[in-house]
């Protein structure tokens, strides 16, 4: 299964995670159906894990005008959002 790590800056990290909260039929239609993992530091910071079923459908959906509305809501920091495809492993 593929993962997708996003790392971004957020305007107040309170108001983006209440947002990102109620973005659960956007998430869905992105083909994700598994939990959602995600992290917040002091300096306004987040970092979200996506396990998606389909690659393709999730990338074409993330570059939507409902997933870019979404963001502006929450206060995503456009320019700050870097998208990591975690196509590489390290058996230990």
């Amino acid at each position: 299964m593929t993962k997708v790590l996003i790392t971004a800056e957020v305007e107040d990290s309170t108001k983006w995670e209440e947002g990102f909260r109620t973005h659960a039929d956007l998430f869905r239609s992105q083909s994700i159906n598994k939990p959602i993992q995600f992290s917040i530091n002091e300096n306004n910071k987040v970092g979200v894990c996506f396990e998606p079923e389909d690659i393709d459908t999730y990338m074409g959906i993330l570059d939507s005008p409902a997933t870019a509305e979404a963001m502006a809501f929450d206060g995503v920091k456009r320019e700050t959002v870097q998208i990591f495809v975690l196509d590489k492993e390290l058996k230990v």
